[in-house]
């Protein structure tokens, strides 16, 4: 008996079909490639903090280390240096590591009694301490992310990393970009008086070659406005949330 192919139920059920096959296809591959998606992330950040300290494999700074690498570097120079900190008291636990700051942002949102959790990296290198802080903003577009790392008394940045989802090419997208994040290399995030300011991403800065380290600024991305206020307030804020914990370590 042939079948009717023009029936709308035909129609359906051949719809219905298709979406459980495809949908069983998809949720195979999903799994089997699940294990080297995480591992690719985990190797991605180990290199976004090693970036943020300044590591290399090769004499070009703005080079991240080898993926193959990562892991070994990662355990050399920060190991199971890593804390979570909630509020003025921390923890140290390579569960930090784990510790996304999307998710913990997220379940502020929903309740804002929660005691927010917040990973922090201390890395070593020639004889120097680095102390990275995870961040996460919002662009123009969508999400943008950093790592920044400290001096040991919390006043200099020592290094930094930007990235995001989906900026404008050749604008916005630029925070990825040395000439951008360098500026930041030795900029103070206190004032004159050692009271925490952060550092904003200033449009008509008159600085263009970042020589002032102490006016708490450095130079805008031309065409990129909200970008770069969106890098200020994500640095501003994630930084300061540290403030308190940093404090009891001066004491």
């Amino acid at each position: 008996m042939a079948i009717n192919t023009d029936k709308n139920s035909y129609t359906i059920i051949f719809a219905v079909a298709m979406v459980v096959v495809v949908g069983s296809i998809l949720a195979g591959i999903s799994s089997v490639l699940k294990p080297n998606i995480t591992a690719n992330k985990i190797t991605e950040k180990q290199q976004n903090i090693l970036f943020a300290m300044g590591i290399s494999d090769t004499e070009d700074p703005n080079e991240f280390v080898p993926a193959e690498k990562a892991q070994e570097l990662f355990d050399k120079y920060v190991g199971d240096e890593q804390y979570i900190i909630t509020g003025n008291s921390a923890k140290k636990t390579t569960d930090a590591f784990n510790i996304e700051v999307k998710k913990e942002n997220d379940k502020v949102k929903q309740d804002p009694n929660y005691d927010r959790k917040m990973p922090l990296f201390i890395g070593k290198k020639d004889g120097q301490e680095f102390y990275v802080v995870p961040m996460r903003g919002n662009g123009l577009w969508d999400a943008i992310w950093g790592y920044v790392s400290l001096d040991k008394e919390f006043k200099t940045v020592k290094g930094a990393f930007f990235d995001h989802k989906g900026e404008t090419p050749g604008l916005g997208a630029n925070i990825k970009e040395a000439y951008f994040r360098d500026d930041f290399i030795g900029e103070n995030i206190l004032d004159a008086a050692g009271n925490y300011k952060g550092i904003t991403v200033k449009k008509g800065n008159g600085d263009p070659k970042n020589v002032r380290k102490d006016d708490n600024a450095v130079d805008a991305m031309a065409g990129a406005t909200i970008t770069g206020d969106g890098v200020t307030a994500m640095v501003k804020k994630g930084i300061k949330m540290y403030q308190p914990y940093f404090e009891t370590l001066k004491k």
